[in-house]
């Protein structure tokens, strides 16, 4: 087997045990809610497959629970026990109250508070510079000023949108990809 082979199933094995961790914990959240609503609540799908600064998606209509592996693998305690909960009680308050209640609202937060007793907070605060890889480097009108934005930025700069510098107003404008950061 060679290097790079290796590597790879390296990864993959670490990536196949973060996400079982993940799903347990997401099956523990489950048993808390049905213990304390007495009732049954459908599994959601649970992924590895967000990218850049969200550590965590619930995806209401698709019963599906995506995260972010890297901020996952850097902050794991602190993840499992935090945001694990906070995208479990978005399903949860989105099946037992409907569509129309606020994304962080009372009924989000009573669950996190009661259900599961986290602190209702609606932020992580984790480092994401390796998950929201930031090498596409724009100038501006700022002689001393370079700016890196995230694929999707630079993306949506293709398209057309604009961004400007918050100190100069002008436009950014495309100079260089830093391989060594948009390197996977």
């Amino acid at each position: 087997m060679d290097r790079q082979q290796s590597l790879f199933d390296k990864n993959h094995d670490r990536k196949a045990s973060w996400l079982s961790r993940v799903r347990s914990e997401v099956l523990k959240c489950y048993a808390l809610a049905e213990e304390f609503y007495l009732k049954s609540f459908p599994r959601p799908e649970v992924t590895l497959s967000l990218r850049g600064r969200s550590a965590g998606v619930a995806e209401l209509q698709k019963n599906r629970l995506r995260f972010n592996p890297v901020l996952l693998e850097e902050n794991h305690q602190e993840f499992l026990a935090q945001v694990v909960p906070h995208e479990v009680a978005h399903l949860l308050a989105w099946q037992l109250h409907g569509r129309r209640i606020r994304p962080h609202g009372r009924e989000w937060q009573q669950i996190m508070q009661q259900v599961f007793a986290v602190q209702p907070d609606t932020t992580h605060r984790f480092d994401v510079s390796r998950s929201a890889r930031q090498g596409y480097i724009y100038q501006c009108g700022c002689e001393d000023k370079e700016h890196a934005l995230t694929v999707r930025r630079h993306n949506k700069i293709q398209r057309g949108q604009q961004y400007v510098c918050q100190r100069c107003r002008s436009t950014l404008s495309f100079l260089y990809v830093d391989e060594s950061v948009t390197r996977t």
